[in-house]
């Protein structure tokens, strides 16, 4: 077994979710097969939008883990690579600093960039390249509220034991931690429901990271999954009070909303959106909702 690399992109033509699967082509069987087990970095390339495009962030974006491959059974010669344990890097590490390339293979003897190893979507990594790599998606500067515990609030603060990279990357509380910091980033400390913004005179928002298909359901851990909301929305969210349909309407139950509650409710009753096109929600997450939450 090794760990990877897979390239993938928001236009991309093939059918990725990477939360979920890896779509690619038997060009890459051997490398796939190799990594099942194993722990894989996500890799947006430069071309993130279709031919010609160049919006691409050109670095390393999340981390998985390689459950099993499965052949595409509608497109011959294709396969899947299926996911489990997702988890978006709290910054994008990008493929170079300077001379220093974070993929040695990427790297020619002359210091130029090797393009033909960066032109394979599927890439074996070494286990000090990951880690270094992780660690430098998951570093972060916290700010005084997040390292202060004040009375009244459940929040953990985000400490963690002593263990090797790979265990604490799928341990709960790290997971935990990196979805609230991430969703909340997404949507601005925003509820993306009633719109409210509170901050206390720490600098502490009020706001909550909200799972729309909940992990104890198989539901991940990205922002893709996730929507900031504020206490009482998330209370109304999880007991199916609204919900959201794929053109990102909120809707309401028909009955067990109490008036109060749909006031807080933005009167347009769309969604505030992230900024960024691939952290908004997915529609299979939010299908999910409304077919086993919403009681609508």
């Amino acid at each position: 077994m090794t760990k990877a690399v897979f390239t993938t992109s928001e236009g991309s033509a093939y059918d990725d979710q990477p939360e979920v699967r890896y779509h690619f082509p038997r060009t890459y069987l051997r490398q796939v097969e190799a990594a099942v087990g194993e722990m894989v970095l996500y890799y947006e390339p430069r071309r993130a939008s279709g031919p010609g495009s160049s919006d691409g962030r050109q670095a390393y974006f999340a981390v998985a883990r390689v459950e099993r491959v499965e052949e595409d059974r509608n497109r011959p010669g294709h396969h899947y690579a299926l996911i489990e344990d997702f988890l978006e890097f709290d910054h994008p590490v990008p493929f170079r600093e300077g001379d220093l390339y974070y993929e040695g293979a990427l790297r020619k003897a002359d210091g130029s960039t090797n393009k033909g190893a960066f032109g394979r979507a599927v890439r074996p990594l070494d286990d000090k390249e990951f880690e270094l790599i992780v660690r430098l998606g998951f570093h972060r500067n916290y700010e005084p509220w997040e390292l202060t515990p004040l009375p009244g609030v459940a929040e953990p603060l985000p400490v963690y034991p002593e263990r090797p990279l790979e265990q604490l990357v799928v341990s709960r509380p790290f997971r935990d931690e990196a979805f609230r910091h991430n969703v909340r980033r997404a949507y601005d400390r925003t509820c993306a429901i009633s719109g409210l913004k509170l901050i206390n005179g720490g600098g502490r928002p009020e706001v909550q990271a909200a799972h729309i298909q909940p992990v104890a359901s198989h539901g991940p851990d990205s922002v893709r999954n996730g929507l900031a909301l504020t206490g009482t929305v998330h209370w109304m969210f999880d007991r199916g009070l609204v919900s959201i349909d794929d053109d990102h309407r909120v809707l309401l139950a028909t009955r067990g909303v109490p008036e109060e509650l749909g006031r807080i409710i933005q009167p347009h009753r769309k969604l505030r959106l992230p900024e960024r096109p691939e952290w908004r929600p997915h529609p299979s997450y939010l299908k999910w909702h409304r077919d086993h939450v919403f009681k609508g």
